[in-house]
């Protein structure tokens, strides 16, 4: 708790809220995590005394998922842990994720034949989830504006302190394009991608390493990491800026798990 509350923004105006702040960040993870209603979260085990009602715990992540308190917390908490980040390369990859009451950026994928929201994750050789794309309507693949959503991803890095020069990074074979290339040449990274088999036996001069490719198996754990968030495996939220609260609030629950762990074995 002490890695989120320090950096929530607090109001301008107004009475403070009646209970602790860290009672309802825990309501909010809560919620996060099981993914239950917001009308049935039980709010009278979640607050030691009076319990706020479930309309403001909603209204307070709102609050804080619409002026980008969440993606703040995290890029604080990348900053403060550099040391731990493993970035000898980095996995890149999407994920179309079930929007259950629609809302925006939602449309339907063939594949899963269901309306789905994607959005492209960066994680690290651990299989740390780094950064997040802007989500984007499901009838996009990964490589819909790459240019402009990879920036967005490496932005998140550099944001935190973290540089990219020199940074190799993972992608399937879908990302064996010019515009992905180019989005990582601007902050020079270096995609390691293999190339598409449908473009035939064309000699190429883009570097490609097997062996670390083999590596890219970690962002699939990643995956599996956040599916346990059921407000993640599933996207209950009609907003977009609800929807990456919660994966920037997942990010910072499988960090501090992870760094927990490391400091164990040690």
């Amino acid at each position: 708790m002490e890695e989120i509350v320090p950096y929530l923004s607090k109001p301008c105006r107004g009475p403070s809220s009646r209970v602790p702040v860290a009672e309802i960040v825990n309501a909010i993870l809560y919620k996060l995590k099981t993914g239950v209603q917001w009308h049935m979260l039980p709010v009278g085990e979640l607050f030691t005394g009076d319990p706020l009602h479930y309309k403001t715990v909603f209204g307070h992540y709102r609050k804080w998922c619409g002026n980008g308190t969440w993606k703040g917390c995290w890029v604080q908490f990348l900053s403060r842990n550099r040391a731990k980040i493993d970035l000898s390369s980095g996995d890149l990859d999407g994920s179309h994720t079930t929007a259950i009451r629609g809302g925006e950026q939602v449309e339907y994928q063939g594949r899963k034949k269901r309306k789905t929201t994607n959005a492209l994750y960066l994680t690290d050789r651990q299989g740390l989830p780094l950064a997040m794309s802007e989500p984007v309507s499901g009838n996009h693949n990964d490589l819909y504006e790459i240019e402009v959503h990879g920036e967005e991803v490496f932005a998140t890095l550099e944001e935190a302190g973290i540089p990219t020069d020199g940074l190799f990074v993972n992608g399937d074979s879908g990302f064996d394009s010019q515009g992905f290339r180019s989005a990582c040449t601007k902050r020079g990274v270096i995609p390691n991608v293999p190339y598409k088999k449908s473009k035939g036996d064309v000699d190429r001069d883009e570097p490609f390493d097997q062996k670390l490719y083999k590596e890219r198996y970690s962002v699939e754990r990643t995956f599996a990491w956040m599916d346990s968030f059921r407000s993640v495996l599933n996207r209950f939220d009609t907003t977009v800026t609800s929807w990456k609260g919660f994966n920037f609030l997942a990010f910072i629950v499988i960090a501090i798990k992870k760094f927990k762990n490391i400091k164990n074995s040690r």
